[in-house]
């Protein structure tokens, strides 16, 4: 939660994970700028096919490569994603000091994934909406998380995303 003072960091995952909760990106990037805040947005569970942050005000993306750009359950590492140059400078100066790059091999397992991920994401997609629709008619199911579902509050909001 922003306080009063100036904030540092706003970390944003969306959609969350477990519950598929939906945040308003450009929403809750002006309300991090106005704190004096670097937007980050924890972009893993949409992929960079679903949804850009960057469009929508963030700072920073985060990506763990190991979920669906890496796509093959055979690659552990994460990615960050930039906009700004003097952001970029100051995370490659990190980057460069502490060592924290992939290896050759995770590197090309990544790129190979993410050639397939417009297909796999469009399959999960399919797959995940007739599984939600699904469990929401099954009489021992209580609750369905997804937000492709009409009465998730994400597709109920006014609210662009």
């Amino acid at each position: 939660m922003l306080g009063s003072g100036p904030a540092k960091v706003l970390w944003v995952e969306t959609p969350s994970n477990p519950l598929m909760k939906i945040s308003d990106i450009r929403a809750l990037a002006d309300l991090g700028h106005a704190a004096g805040a670097t937007v980050v947005v924890d972009n893993t569970f949409a992929s960079p096919y679903l949804q850009q942050p960057l469009t929508l005000g963030a700072d920073v993306v985060v990506h763990s490569t190991t979920k669906y750009l890496g796509g093959h359950s055979d690659v552990l590492g994460g990615a960050v994603v930039l906009d700004d140059d003097a952001l970029a400078e100051k995370v490659g100066f990190l980057q460069f000091a502490v060592g924290a790059v992939s290896g050759p091999m995770d590197a090309w397992l990544t790129t190979r994934g993410i050639k397939t991920l417009a297909v796999r994401v469009e399959r999960h997609s399919a797959n995940a909406e007739e599984i939600a629709a699904f469990l929401q008619q099954h009489p021992d199911v209580t609750a369905v998380h997804y937000p492709g579902l009409p009465e998730h509050p994400a597709t109920t909001s006014p609210r662009p995303r």
